[in-house]
């Protein structure tokens, strides 16, 4: 879990060294890497869909090997559409492992499923602490081509271990579901309100984070933090995220993963709103409540999906609000650049996020009213 999503919503560090390593715009760069969250969203969410019918171990064996296609990939492509290939690829075997661990693990537990679910989740709190300054150092020494090898290197054998030890509850080893009832359930559950407001809250409860990483780079390197030092700061809000991963699941068990999750996403709005003020009292409390509120949201989601939801279909459901997720993430890298780039400042950028937060907030509400 480190791995699935650390590197890709490190994008925000590539954006520079692979813009002067390719010859390529940062603008048409950012769409590469709108391209990589499509497929880490979107793109597993459909295997999700479908692989409670497969064996886990297989998925991620598979995507495991994927992984280590790509690694040294970068020595052999040259333009943007090369680029964009190598991240589709990567997007979907990221996406495909998470999918798979996000919604098998909490099915070994039904009294504490928050808690074991926050625990979990711990893993890509460290990805989002530990993988953007990992990336920069990585890039810095070594070069973009060599960096990317060693990186995904690490990440292969991580999902090599995974492979061979994961795997579903035996009382939960197969979906008795067919492809076709699959299809039909999801045209149902389609066509109801609550989750068609849920889909929107999730996409939204997401899309703010991605598009706060499309420029929290460069608005830390703006408050006068050096480029090592915005690349901390911006993996602090993931190290930050980490005690309310922990702290969210136990506290969702006992208020409830609905006040628990609308909780998680104020606190992510008010932080996102400090990041207006130039003032460092203001960026450092911005980034510990951005961080609370990115803890509770990328964790809570689950429960508060299985509490409305049929369990059986675990991988499906979680799958299917992938999609949501990556549904906002195909705008949201080249929103945020382009905003920066044509207001020559970080304000608008700043709003967007804030707005797409409060929109998830009132839709789960919403949403989860009604059920």
């Amino acid at each position: 879990m480190v791995f699935t999503f650390g590197t890709p919503l490190s994008y925000g560090v590539f954006r520079e060294p692979f813009s002067d390593a390719f010859a390529i715009s940062p603008v048409a760069l950012s769409g590469v890497f709108a391209v990589m969250l499509c497929t880490f969203y979107i793109g597993s969410g459909i295997v999700g869909v479908f692989a409670a019918r497969l064996p886990a171990r297989g998925v991620i064996l598979v995507s495991t090997a994927a992984t280590a296609a790509i690694a040294p990939s970068l020595y052999l492509v040259d333009s943007l559409l090369g680029l964009t290939i190598v991240f589709s690829i990567l997007g979907l075997t990221l996406g495909t492992v998470f999918v798979l661990l996000a919604s098998i693990v909490p099915r070994w537990f039904e009294r504490r499923r928050g808690a074991a679910t926050g625990l979990i989740f711990v893993g890509n709190g460290l990805g989002l602490f530990l993988l953007p300054p990992i990336w920069q150092r990585a890039i810095a020494a070594f070069g973009v081509r060599q960096g990317f090898v060693l990186v995904l290197s690490v990440t292969t054998a991580a999902f090599l271990v995974t492979g061979l030890l994961c795997r579903r509850p035996t009382w939960a080893d197969h979906s008795s579901t067919t492809f076709r009832e699959l299809r039909e359930w999801l045209g149902r559950l389609g066509r109801t309100r609550t989750f068609q407001l849920l889909f929107v809250g999730i996409g939204a409860g997401f899309a703010w984070y991605q598009l706060l990483a499309a420029y929290a780079v460069d608005l830390f390197a703006a408050r006068g933090l050096t480029e090592a030092g915005a690349s901390f700061a911006f993996g602090l809000i993931g190290g930050v995220s980490i005690a309310s991963r922990i702290g969210g699941g136990y506290v969702a068990d006992v208020v409830g993963s609905r006040r628990a999750f609308l909780a998680s996403l104020a606190c992510a709005a008010l932080g996102i709103a400090l990041f207006v003020a130039p003032q460092p009292p203001a960026l450092l409390a911005g980034i510990v409540l951005v961080g609370l509120g990115l803890g509770g949201c990328a964790t809570l989601y689950i429960p508060l999906l299985m509490g409305i939801y049929d369990p059986e279909k675990d991988t499906a459901i979680v799958g299917i609000f992938n999609v949501a997720a990556g549904i906002g993430s195909l705008g949201m890298p080249p929103l945020g650049t382009a905003s920066i780039a044509y207001t020559d400042g970080y304000t608008l950028a700043i709003g967007l996020t804030f707005l797409v937060a409060l929109v998830a907030f009132w839709t789960v509400a919403a949403g989860t009213a009604r059920s």
